[in-house]
């Protein structure tokens, strides 16, 4: 009944998030377009719930093909590669906006650990695992408690903690805390791979 209501959650909340967003996500698109070459999303490949692999969808803030230039999927304040309007959308957390299309299709939930990226997977403990027994999130604890600021290893030992304890008055202080964090758009960048490299 749990996980049935969980879901239930997620497809509510995100379907009128979608609909309240709709306006936002048209400005930003026509932004990208204009300001730069290449598509208005990005697609990338992470790993979900039991380690099965899906496409998260994002706006696009970097230029085209940025993930084979500089330094890759490592993405730090001040990178070149960065757009003037993805600046904006990722200070915002506006360019993830479009995980809500992956929260409808089940491969992500409102509240959970970040999805990654199959190399981060690769290099798991069997401890780190453990963060695989729950869908991935649009927000989650170690994003409300550092973000991509954290060092890889203590973000995923907030996010086992989180899967440990969790509770419904926990997920609305994730929630809580989400919308404090957007307000001052601290912890932004490593965002491509959540931090993982350092």
């Amino acid at each position: 009944m749990g996980n049935v209501l969980r879901r239930l959650f997620d497809v509510v909340v995100a379907g009128v998030a979608l609909l309240l967003a709709a306006p936002v996500l048209a400005v930003a698109a026509v932004a990208i377009a204009v300001e730069s070459r290449g598509g208005v999303f990005y697609r990338q490949r992470r790993v979900g719930l039991d380690g099965r692999e899906f496409d998260v969808l994002k706006l696009r803030t970097m230029v085209d093909g940025a993930e084979f230039q500089g330094a890759g999927l490592a993405v730090d304040a001040g990178d070149s590669r960065i757009t003037r309007v993805g600046g904006l959308l990722r200070r915002t957390s506006i360019d993830e906006l479009p995980n809500l299309v992956n929260v409808l299709r089940g491969e992500m939930a409102i509240i959970g650990p970040r999805p990654t990226v199959p190399s981060q997977v690769e290099a798991y403990t069997e401890r780190q695992r453990g963060r695989l027994a729950v869908k991935p999130g649009i927000t989650g604890w170690a994003q409300v408690n550092g973000r991509a600021s954290l060092p890889w290893a203590e973000r995923i030992e907030m996010d086992l903690w989180w899967i440990e304890h969790r509770t419904w008055r926990l997920d609305l202080e994730v929630l809580r805390r989400t919308a404090m964090t957007v307000l001052h758009g601290g912890g932004t960048y490593r965002g491509e791979t959540g931090g993982w490299r350092g």
